[in-house]
């Protein structure tokens, strides 16, 4: 008896198994694989996503920011809003109120605080003269910290540049009118002292076009011994000290005609030499 095969009578043949099963696993793996590839792709990308948030936050808000300010600016007509001139004005004015000016403004108030204790009871009284040498003391020594703060610190101000040179002038310009008024001290020699230091800040102001005279080591020696000088005068002093004070003056009045005839030298080479460099920029620029 011939026996059917098994392909024929609808029975599952090796080859047609082994077909099928190849193409069932073909597309089992084609089906399930890049399914997870494509869930590991698109957990990288949201790492990917949310990277490139986080890095670019700081930039849309800077970008935030500069749209704010340019729209602030635009509703201005392109001109710094006027609470922003208004703070830049308060900062300006906040400024001036750094301890180098508020030295100089101390020195400025001792000045008639010394003029009242030097003159208290006639003038002559040791007590009172004590209490302006104190006042005339740290009217001296604040002159010599005002400047030093302010150019180390960066404190410069037009104030400062104004009230610093008047303050020197105006306290040592009241001691010296009041030791001669009280007979103390000759006329003269207020007359000299007051009359080169008044003299020498008039030449600084009409050479400043051609240059800056620098303060010299003889200047800095001349301020000094005259404020040593008038403030052995301010002191009620007898005997030796009395001596003493006669010829710190002396040295005094002969360092400030020293220096002041410096300070006119250095004014002339000075304007000469701007005179010079003036021309040789006109000649060149005529050539």
């Amino acid at each position: 008896m011939t026996g059917v095969p098994a392909s024929a009578a609808g029975g599952p043949s090796p080859a047609h198994g082994a077909a099928h099963g190849g193409a069932h696993g073909a597309e089992h793996g084609a089906a399930h694989g890049p399914a997870k590839g494509q869930g590991v792709s698109k957990a990288q990308a949201g790492g990917k996503v949310q990277r490139a948030a986080k890095n670019s936050a700081p930039a849309a808000s800077g970008a935030a920011l500069s749209s704010a300010k340019s729209a602030g600016a635009g509703e201005t007509g392109g001109k710094p809003a006027r609470g922003a001139k208004i703070a830049a004005k308060a900062v300006d004015q906040a400024s001036v109120w750094n301890i180098a000016n508020l030295l100089t403004m101390l020195r400025l108030l001792l000045v008639p605080g010394f003029v009242a204790l030097m003159l208290a009871d006639g003038g002559y009284d040791p007590a009172w003269r004590s209490f302006a040498w104190a006042a005339f003391a740290i009217a001296m020594i604040t002159d010599l910290f005002d400047g030093h703060l302010a150019r180390t610190y960066d404190l410069v101000t037009d104030f400062g540049k104004i009230a610093d040179p008047i303050a020197d002038k105006a306290i040592m310009g009241a001691a010296l009118i009041c030791l001669s008024a009280l007979g103390d001290l000759p006329w003269w020699v207020t007359i000299v002292i007051l009359g080169r230091e008044l003299g020498i800040t008039l030449l600084r102001f009409l050479v400043i076009r051609y240059g800056v005279i620098p303060a010299s080591r003889g200047g800095k020696l001349k301020t000094l011994t005259q404020g040593v000088a008038v403030g052995m005068y301010v002191l009620a002093l007898t005997g030796w000290l009395a001596t003493l004070r006669f010829w710190v003056m002396a040295a005094a009045v002969v360092l400030t005609v020293v220096t002041g005839l410096d300070y006119v030298r250095q004014a002339i080479v000075l304007r000469r030499r701007g005179i010079a460099e003036r021309r040789a920029a006109l000649e060149e620029t005529e050539a």
